[in-house]
């Protein structure tokens, strides 16, 4: 499976409290791949928490770094990568991820969220009076967009393997679907010989390179 992937990345998706992470390590380990959390590495870049530089700036700060840290992220796959549970509504994300890699939304129910959310008080988007009632807000309106990954895998209360087992078993022909295109068979090109003008085919003539742009940090 690794080797159909080439250097796409497994990106997990979804709401906080999905699993991301926790379940992301254990997919690496099971893949024999890395495994990048995209919050941690937004952390270090910025060289403080996903808290403080909400505190600090703003949400569309936050978002804007977000997008620019896992852009540069999809450049070092194979890997599995977690993202952060806004990361997938920025639509440029999405076009990033689906370029490069397979996208697998770890889907929960509100009241399994909201049990695991409880016990962590890092999550800046739920301090708020009623955090259930923004927590249902948000699956409302980020749900129909997760439901855009390639792959949907239900988290929930059994033992993680269980869920790895399920993204490995869904994987497998994904990966396989989504590596043939990004590396068509190529055709040797007509030589002069061939050629019955006894001219060289123009698609012999190399294209200029663009530049790559590069990943100012946030």
């Amino acid at each position: 499976m690794v080797a159909a992937l080439g250097q796409r990345s497994v990106v997990l998706v979804g709401m906080m409290g999905a699993g991301k992470s926790s379940i992301g390590r254990r997919l690496a380990l099971r893949l024999g791949i890395p495994f990048v959390d995209a919050d941690a590495e937004i952390e270090k870049a910025h060289r403080m928490t996903i808290p403080d530089i909400f505190e600090k700036y703003d949400e569309a700060y936050f978002r804007a770094g977000e997008a620019r840290v896992i852009a540069r992220l999809l450049e070092s796959g194979p890997q599995v990568l977690a993202t952060g549970g806004g990361a997938f509504v920025n639509a440029d994300t999405r076009g990033a991820i689906a370029a490069k890699g397979i996208s697998v939304w770890l889907s929960a129910e509100l009241d399994v969220l909201m049990k695991r959310i409880r016990r962590r008080h890092d999550r800046p988007l739920l301090k708020t009076e009623d955090p259930g009632a923004t927590l249902r807000r948000l699956m409302e309106e980020r749900n129909p967009v997760y439901a855009l990954a390639d792959l949907t895998v239900q988290s929930r209360e059994v033992p993680h393997e269980k869920i790895v087992d399920e993204i490995v078993d869904a994987l497998g022909p994904q990966a396989a679907a989504v590596i043939a295109p990004a590396n068509p068979p190529v055709d040797n090109p007509p030589t002069d010989e061939a050629s019955p003008e006894g001219e060289s085919s123009p698609d012999n003539v190399p294209a200029d390179s663009a530049p790559a742009d590069g990943d100012p940090a946030p």
